[in-house]
C-alpha cells in the first residue's frame, strides 16, 4: 500500500499508542516497546505492504506482536550465550585453581620436611592457632612460626621457578 507522507503521519498518530501498550505489554520496557513499534512502521515504509484499509490497524498490531516475540527470542539466546559464557569462565578459572592447587601439593610433597607438612597442615587445614599447633606437636609456638615461615618461603621460590 502506498501512502503519502501526510498519511503515514496520520496513521502513526492512530496507531502508536495501541500498538506502544500492547508492545510494552509484552516486552516489559519502554525502550524496547518503543523500539518494536518504530520497526514496525519503519518496515512498513519500506516494504509498503498491501494491506486494506479495514484491516490495517489489526496488521499492525499483528506486526508488532511479531516483533515483541522475536525480540523475547533473541533476549532469551542472549541469555542463554552469555550462561553459557560465564559456565566456561568458572570451568576455566576452576581448571587453574585446581592446577594451582596441585602444583602447591607437590611443592609441599617434594621441599618440605615432614614436621614442616604438619605444622602446615595443623595451622592452615585445622586451623589451629600457633599455639595450639605448638601443645599437639610439643614444640614452641617461635618453632611454629619458623616452619610456617621457612616453609611459605620454600613454596613461593619453588613456585616462582615453576613459572
Amino acid at each position: 500500500m502506498d501512502y503519502t507522507k501526510q498519511e503515514f503521519e496520520r496513521l502513526f498518530k492512530d496507531n502508536y499508542p495501541h500498538m506502544y501498550r500492547m508492545a510494552f505489554s509484552i516486552v516489559e520496557n519502554a525502550e524496547d516497546a518503543k523500539d518494536a513499534v518504530n520497526q514496525v512502521f519503519t518496515q512498513m515504509w519500506r516494504n509498503k505492504p498491501q494491506v486494506s484499509q479495514d484491516s490495517v490497524r489489526g496488521y499492525l498490531l499483528a506486526a508488532t506482536r511479531n516483533q515483541c516475540l522475536n525480540l523475547l527470542r533473541q533476549r532469551q539466546l542472549q541469555r542463554k550465550m552469555e550462561e553459557e559464557l560465564q559456565h566456561q569462565r568458572q570451568e576455566s578459572q576452576d581448571e587453574e585453581r585446581e592446577e594451582l592447587l596441585q602444583a602447591l601439593q607437590q611443592v609441599i610433597e617434594e621441599n618440605l620436611t615432614e614436621q614442616d607438612k604438619r605444622v602446615l597442615q595443623l595451622h592452615y587445614q585445622e586451623e589451629m592457632t600457633y599455639q595450639e599447633t605448638a601443645s599437639v606437636l610439643g614444640i614452641s609456638a617461635a618453632a611454629v612460626n619458623k616452619h610456617i615461615t621457612r616453609s611459605l618461603f620454600k613454596i613461593r621460590q619453588t613456585l616462582k621457578i615453576a613459572k
